[in-house]
């Protein structure tokens, strides 16, 4: 266990299975307190984590860390605010969001996409980001520093994808959907650096998690991705988990408005 981030709060959505459930753990064992939140405790099945069937908040309890766990729909107002004050609540205040919960329903061309599949990614992938960062904005405005009016008042981290950036086949909605968090990211953190609040995006490439399991065990579809990709290896979870604890740290205070992409070079080429 570290301390980078002793005496700092989070809440992380998303957080029983991939990235988010990564991005918690990091957190936690740099001395975070971490507020999980998912529609769901139990992990998805079908991911790559070894110890899959505990719980995140136990995990990181097990650890000797601090977690709450409270069950969240992001596209429900009353329930992204009610994570924000649990942090409160339990932890005194809030220093790092990320805004981690998405979806994907399947590929298919915007022909074939059905009106309730783009309606319900744009409500997890875009309103459900809009929601984390409105309310972890408004506590942050609330509370000072804890660095004495120096330093960052909070950290805001959007888990955005390459699809938000370039066009990825079949996935109309998804696309469109990180590419509303990527420019949000970049709005939000203009408004907000003369707070000294953080706003960044990760975009991660085609990683080992449960949601793109389904790519990487077609063999035709696993191959198309790593030659696609520069790097010798697609990314893992914890990839992510490493740099969400970068950027919540006070490593990261000039960074702000940035799309950190974790792709192994696939946008590059």
């Amino acid at each position: 266990m570290g301390n980078r981030l002793e005496n700092r709060v989070a809440v992380v959505t998303g957080s029983s299975s991939g990235n988010g459930r990564a991005i918690a753990l990091a957190l936690a064992r740099e001395g975070a307190a971490v507020v999980c939140s998912d529609v769901k405790k139990s992990a998805r099945e079908g991911g790559y984590e070894g110890d899959i069937q505990t719980d995140t908040d136990d995990v990181i309890r097990n650890e000797g860390g601090r977690a709450e766990y409270l069950d969240c729909d992001v596209t429900k107002a009353s329930d992204v605010r009610a994570v924000i004050d649990r942090a409160v609540s339990a932890f005194g205040r809030l220093d790092i969001m990320v805004n981690n919960a998405g979806v994907f329903t399947d590929l298919h061309t915007i022909v074939d996409e059905t009106e309730e599949q783009y309606d319900f990614t744009m409500a997890v992938n875009a309103k459900g980001v809009w929601l984390g960062c409105k309310f972890a904005i408004a506590q942050m405005l609330k509370q000072e520093d804890t660095g004495g009016g120096e330093t960052s008042r909070g950290k805001i981290i959007n888990i955005a994808s390459i699809g938000g950036l370039v066009g990825l086949a079949a996935e109309p909605a998804y696309c469109a959907s990180k590419g509303a968090v990527v420019n949000l990211t970049r709005q939000l953190a203009v408004d907000y650096a003369p707070e000294r609040i953080n706003v960044n995006a990760i975009c991660p490439g085609f990683l080992a998690t449960a949601m793109v399991r389904p790519f990487l065990d077609d063999p035709e579809l696993n191959k198309t991705l790593h030659d696609l990709s520069p790097w010798p290896h697609l990314g893992t979870a914890e990839d992510v988990g490493k740099l969400a604890l970068y950027l919540a740290s006070d490593d990261a205070e000039m960074v702000t408005g940035s799309m950190q992409v974790l792709d192994g070079g696939y946008t590059a080429g």
